[in-house]
């Protein structure tokens, strides 16, 4: 993911002006790399540790959304949907 990308993301997901990485920033920046490996491997199917990295991605994804849920349940809500997850 280029800089651009990046900070588009971060300033789109932020909860005050220097939020950099607040539970909403990290899973938004999560997916956007989630759905770039997933493109990826539908090219390279044998690219075993790409794999393995996404599946990391992944869990790593779920433990925040699971945070977010126990502490507030609005923002998790909100999340969910502005990145049209599934849950």
């Amino acid at each position: 993911m280029d800089p651009k990308a990046k900070a588009k993301i971060q300033k789109e997901f932020q909860r005050h002006e220097h939020d950099t990485g607040s539970s909403e920033v990290q899973v938004a920046l999560l997916s956007r790399r989630i759905e770039e490996l997933t493109e990826h491997l539908k090219l390279h199917t044998k690219d075993h540790s790409s794999r393995y990295g996404l599946l990391k991605m992944v869990s790593a994804r779920r433990r925040l959304l699971n945070y977010m849920k126990a502490q507030d349940e609005a923002r998790y809500q909100d999340i969910i949907k502005r990145l049209k997850l599934r849950r």
